[in-house]
């Protein structure tokens, strides 16, 4: 008998102290980015003909943010920000003349600039990218020269290096695999080209899973940035022609199904339970390409624009035990990783430099609200709106893709009320002078932080 309670008290105090240490561990974190990809393109954000389950499951285990920015309307600027956890306008990675990076670029996001992967190695993580990096193809922007440990993906957008005559867009709605000369690399070697763009989702996931066996005994950063939906559109044989809306949606239900073998995979290697879980998108959808782009839902605008199609996302946060099941209405943004992925791993925010996101760790945990109050709707290197709490000033609009030349200054400037009307359809400037004159000196005292630096995309 004796015996019989040393034992159990010994197993207490051994699952006691398993207990601690598995709450001092420092937790993993993957983040899972689409291309494009609407606000009203999931399930669970409202669609009715494209079947996201997984990402439903996610979005009821965890929260469901519905006011969730990327930094900027388009790809590059948009991912440095993410990466950065700073306005691209910082890092000379924004460009009026030339809006991305294109396959004869010659600059990329600078060395001074510190990335999530790198500022995540100070603690200890392995630290990999699966999938589209887009800040920089040379050898000094690419992601191990960034920090990542591992690199598997195409360096740009899957539309470029195009070797098939004819025009763009009916090329692009047409395309076949051969059409694109993309390489995919591995770490900084050329695996194969051009890249079979109709495996390259599943790829990506197998990829992933790898990564996470590889890694499950250490701490770990895994950015899975899928190519898609972003046109060209391939949608691997297992899935093409099974979705009801055409093969967007066969696109983004691969996807979905590249989330479930990710989040099998953490269970699987009982990872789930210390490990943060976030998926969102780049910017909106591409609305030019027609059934080929996606659906920004009531929102108006999509991609390159500055109206809430243009940079609002899904945005899904999920940590069984960690995240308690919610809809957050709070204001969040990519630019709020970089300090909130800093916190959670315990590592201070370097000194030297200004960012623009936020720890919004308290949010998740459902210990107060997201302290971002204020949005900066960045179009290339010119600030073309601004959300503060419930309103939103436009002080300038053009259409997505419309030239300088044809972008309208306004004065005085629109103003929507964008929780009533988050559409952006009835202008109340004329009922609130006073919140027209708050924007203005709340603009000023932004651009007072904006230092001129280096034009990184037309290099």
């Amino acid at each position: 008998m004796k015996n019989i309670k040393y034992f159990l008290l010994a197993l207490l105090l051994a699952s006691g102290i398993s207990g601690f240490a598995q709450k001092g561990k420092k937790p993993n974190i993957v983040l899972i980015f689409c291309d494009d990809l609407g606000y009203g393109d999931l399930g669970v954000y409202g669609h009715p003909t494209i079947a996201t389950p997984n990402l439903d499951r996610l979005a009821f285990e965890g929260q469901k943010w519905t006011s969730f920015y990327a930094s900027a309307p388009v790809c590059t600027p948009s991912r440095a920000g993410l990466v950065t956890g700073r306005l691209a306008v910082r890092s000379g990675m924004a460009s009026e003349n030339r809006r991305v990076l294109f396959p004869d670029s010659g600059g990329g996001l600078p060395q001074e600039e510190i990335s999530i992967a790198r500022q995540l190695k100070k603690g200890g993580y392995a630290t990999g990218i699966i999938g589209k990096w887009h800040l920089g193809h040379l050898p000094e922007h690419t992601p191990i020269a960034h920090g990542f440990d591992y690199y598997f993906g195409i360096p740009y957008s899957n539309d470029m290096d195009r070797i098939k005559d004819g025009e763009y867009f009916s090329t692009v709605k047409e395309a076949e695999p051969e059409y694109f000369n993309v390489p995919l690399i591995r770490n900084t070697e050329e695996i194969e080209r051009p890249a079979n763009q109709r495996t390259i989702t599943k790829r990506y996931t197998e990829e992933a899973v790898k990564f996470i066996e590889n890694h499950k005994k250490e701490p770990f950063f895994l950015y899975l940035a899928h190519s898609m939906p972003h046109v060209p559109l391939f949608p691997s044989e297992e899935f093409e022609g099974k979705s009801s809306r055409g093969v967007y949606g066969d696109v983004v239900e691969e996807i979905d199904w590249s989330v479930g073998e990710v989040i099998r995979s953490l269970k699987k290697n009982r990872l789930d339970e210390n490990t943060l879980v976030i998926f969102t998108s780049d910017n909106g959808p591409w609305l030019i390409f027609e059934e080929q782009g996606g659906s920004a839902g009531l929102l108006k605008g999509g991609k390159g624009g500055t109206y809430e199609g243009g940079m609002r996302e899904p945005a899904i946060f999920w940590w069984p035990g960690k995240i308690q099941p919610s809809v957050v209405q709070g204001q969040g943004s990519t630019l709020d990783f970089f300090p909130t992925f800093s916190a959670l791993a315990g590592i201070a925010l370097p000194d030297d430099r200004l960012y623009d996101g936020f720890d919004i760790s308290g949010a998740l945990f459902g210990k107060g609200k997201s302290p971002r109050d204020v949005t900066f709707y960045y179009r290339d290197e010119e600030v073309y709106a601004v959300r503060k709490g419930d309103y939103k000033v436009h002080f300038i609009t053009r259409e997505a893709y419309a030239r300088n030349k044809d972008k309208t200054i306004h004065n005085p400037p629109l103003l929507f009320n964008i929780s009533h009307d988050p559409s952006e359809r009835v202008n109340v400037a004329a009922k609130h002078p006073e919140l027209i004159a708050e924007f203005e000196s709340l603009l000023e005292k932004h651009k007072r932080t904006v230092k001129p630096v280096e034009n990184q995309l037309e290099k």
